[in-house]
């Protein structure tokens, strides 16, 4: 009776998040080669016999091309042969209601390539994972239907936990052609309860009243200042107390008292935290550091979610764990298809 009931509730789950399961799979797969995906849409770089031009510069040369506009951040560039990537706010493009991603050349200044911040494959793909483009209604969803996700591996769990020794001893007596459903389940068992638990809370929030709170808010374009002071020399300053600090993002300013931040990582860190954002160091106006939020200083529940982020994505180490990534997440998508082809097949032999 108990087994009939563990039985019901795992195909139910199933069903109910199968289409989910299965979007959700083959895009996040693909999305493990985001960054490796995104550098193929980006513009070609012929480097010069030249060193790349300073952050300041390249802001110079931006606002020389777009005076007008509101200056978010720039992705520095990891050697001579990437391209500055600046996003603004220009009336230009949507009546600068949308970001506007500007690729610069890292020698000369000269715009390589401009586009909607967004716009590419890419973006799209990895949007339509975290909402299926539907905004909130699409987060609530994914959150809705990733604990569905996790009710059907431990239901599952349960209901084949007898035979995962078999199968992973590879006894003749469990690998049948219609065993294919329990076989993936178990080998891929770790990786999409670790892809469940971080997937579901990564998106708790759905779940609070926080989010269903709306707010008025009117975004006011304004032109940014002028580079308030020489970066080079600043992050000169910044690399004497933080030597093995890399910065990879640069957000500006936009007031005199404002602070420009620069998000980066230290070669000390875990391998699991960000290469980009896992430290913060805060300038002010004279490029002086004013604060820092490196990893070490987060609160512990920031911590664990940061590695949360890392463990979902897939975001740390090297190839050899994207590989990994990609051919394990496809298990997700797998179990939905054999899983949908035994309940078809058994609703069809009790109505015979």
């Amino acid at each position: 009776m108990k087994n009939n009931f563990i039985v019901r509730l795992h195909s139910i789950a199933g069903l109910v998040a199968g289409i989910f399961i299965l979007l959700m799979s083959l895009s996040g797969a693909v999305l493990v080669f985001h960054d490796d995906l995104d550098a193929l849409q980006q513009p070609a770089v012929k480097p010069w016999s030249l060193k790349n031009i300073t952050v300041d510069s390249a802001y110079r040369a931006v606002q020389h091309q777009f005076p007008q506009a509101q200056i978010s951040n720039c992705v520095l560039p990891e050697n001579s042969s990437r391209p500055f990537s600046f996003f603004i706010y220009d009336s230009s493009y949507k009546s600068g209601k949308a970001a506007m991603e500007i690729f610069l050349h890292p020698q000369t200044a000269a715009v390589l390539k401009t586009r909607g911040a967004g716009s590419d494959f890419v973006s799209w793909l990895s949007k339509f994972h975290n909402s299926f483009h539907l905004g909130k209604t699409g987060e609530w969803l994914l959150g809705f239907f990733a604990l569905i996700f996790l009710l059907s591996i431990i239901t599952g769990l349960i209901l084949f936990r007898k035979n995962i020794l078999a199968v992973l001893l590879f006894k003749k007596s469990v690998y049948k052609r219609n065993n294919l459903h329990q076989l993936i389940g178990v080998y891929a068992l770790l990786f999409n309860l670790m892809i469940a638990v971080t997937g579901f809370w990564m998106q708790r929030y759905v779940f609070k009243k926080e989010f269903y709170a709306t707010y008025d808010y009117t975004p006011v374009l304004k032109t940014s200042p002028s580079f308030p002071f020489k970066y080079d020399a600043a992050f000169a300053e910044v690399k004497k107390q933080y030597p093995d600090f890399t910065a990879a993002v640069i957000y500006f300013a936009q007031s005199s008292s404002g602070k420009t931040t620069l998000y980066g990582s230290r070669a000390s860190n875990a391998y699991i935290h960000s290469k980009k954002f896992a430290d913060v160091i805060m300038l002010d106006s004279a490029g002086t550091i004013a604060k820092t939020r490196m990893i070490n200083e987060n609160p512990a529940a920031d911590k664990y979610d940061i590695i949360n982020s890392q463990l979902h994505m897939g975001r740390f180490g090297g190839m050899g764990i994207k590989i990994i990534y990609f051919v394990f997440g496809l298990s997700g998508g797998l179990l939905s298809i054999t899983g949908f082809l035994m309940w078809w097949r058994r609703r069809k032999s009790s109505t015979i």
